[in-house]
């Protein structure tokens, strides 16, 4: 069985180097994991709030944070020891940059953590019920929209070395609320492509650490939604 997913994190590959385990991954395993992460990142996200961290030690988490995950995407034995690294190193970089955020638009953290985990609870509702089904033919395209956008960010990151920032990524107006929209849509699908990895290596009976490795996926892609619920609030208030 083919499997896709535009999350480096979880994708085939992390299920062709082992055998079915006597302790294996479980649904609840790697929901206990998720929420000890999401603990984790929250911590350090408030005491980055709270104490004020600066942008720069907030760039050298991020810059940190990326390198873990590298190291976590492949070495998925490592998951277990450096998802709570990835964890905490996020939170500090989401509380510096949600602090800025509310600095310049009171209260819209609390409306980008609500709809977070409404988006979160939606489409968790929509996978389990089989109203939205992981297919081939979706998976195509989830993969497809994810590099377009990731290409793009990429394009606009070597273009700010140069003064230049793509409009409709930053700026308000039509055409910059309806991109936002269109990226928070597809972060959202790529969380049912997680739950879909989640169930495939319960299936397979993955080993044990797996039930981390899938936990810090599925983080990976609730940062990513969070931050771009942010940037699609900031856009409706301009």
């Amino acid at each position: 069985m083919s499997y896709k997913t535009t999350n480096p994190a979880l994708s085939e590959k992390t299920f062709r180097d082992f055998t079915p385990s006597t302790t294996h991954m479980t649904l609840e395993g790697t929901a206990t994991k998720a929420a000890g992460l999401l603990a984790m990142t929250f911590a350090a996200a408030a005491a980055s709030w709270v104490f004020g961290i600066s942008l720069g030690i907030c760039m050298i988490s991020v810059l940190v944070a990326f390198v873990v995950a590298l190291v976590v995407i492949f070495n998925p034995r490592s998951a277990p020891y450096l998802s709570p690294v990835y964890a905490v190193l996020e939170g500090v970089a989401l509380g510096g940059v949600s602090a800025i955020y509310e600095a310049n638009y009171p209260g819209i953290v609390t409306n980008a953590v609500g709809l977070t985990f409404g988006v979160f609870a939606t489409m968790l509702f929509l996978y389990r019920t089989r109203m939205i089904q992981a297919t081939e033919n979706f998976k195509l395209g989830v993969v497809s929209a994810t590099g377009a956008v990731a290409l793009l960010y990429i394009v606009d990151l070597g273009l700010m070395f140069f003064g230049i920032r793509v409009p409709f990524i930053h700026e308000g107006g039509f055409w910059g609320i309806a991109f936002s929209l269109f990226v928070v849509g597809l972060a959202a699908l790529n969380l049912v492509m997680d739950f879909d990895f989640i169930e495939t290596g319960v299936e397979r009976q993955a080993p044990k650490y797996m039930e981390w490795y899938s936990a810090f996926g599925l983080l990976v892609t609730l940062v990513w939604l969070y931050l771009e619920l942010l940037r699609l609030l900031s856009k409706m208030k301009k």
